[in-house]
């Protein structure tokens, strides 16, 4: 008679992690998630750890997090996994004056974005192909 469980925001075949409060532009770090997007894990991986985008660690790191997130939480097989979605949302932007001639003052903002990576394992899907067939 308790309340009823949520059910999963994603597939059976799907891992995610969220990085959020990043501290830079939605987009430049878009810039980023685009080169991984639609890549194998491995291949991603690699993208980053020689990117030359000061943030692509930051990418990278979440990227083993969803990885890790696949292997624990879900069991899925890493060498199958592909980065199936990896999106740039807006979230906090900090407001700072600073001080201009005549008395006057100009707005500067500190923009920050999260960022969400969705790894899909390909295997799976095409078992459930081959059943339905």
């Amino acid at each position: 008679m308790g309340k009823e469980t949520n059910k999963p925001r994603q597939a059976e075949n799907e891992a995610r992690a969220v990085l959020r409060m990043l501290r830079v532009s939605p987009q430049k770090l878009n810039l980023i998630a685009q080169t991984i997007r639609g890549l194998s894990v491995e291949k991603a991986q690699a993208e980053l750890t020689f990117s030359r985008k000061r943030h692509a660690e930051d990418v990278l790191k979440l990227l083993n997090s969803a990885i890790a997130n696949a292997e624990n939480n879900h069991g899925l097989d890493i060498d199958s996994l592909i980065v199936a979605e990896a999106f740039v949302g807006k979230n906090l932007v900090m407001k700072r004056i600073r001080a201009r001639a005549r008395g006057r003052a100009a707005r500067i903002l500190k923009p920050f974005s999260q960022l969400t990576i969705v790894l899909r394992d390909t295997s799976m899907v095409v078992e459930s192909e081959a059943e339905a067939a």
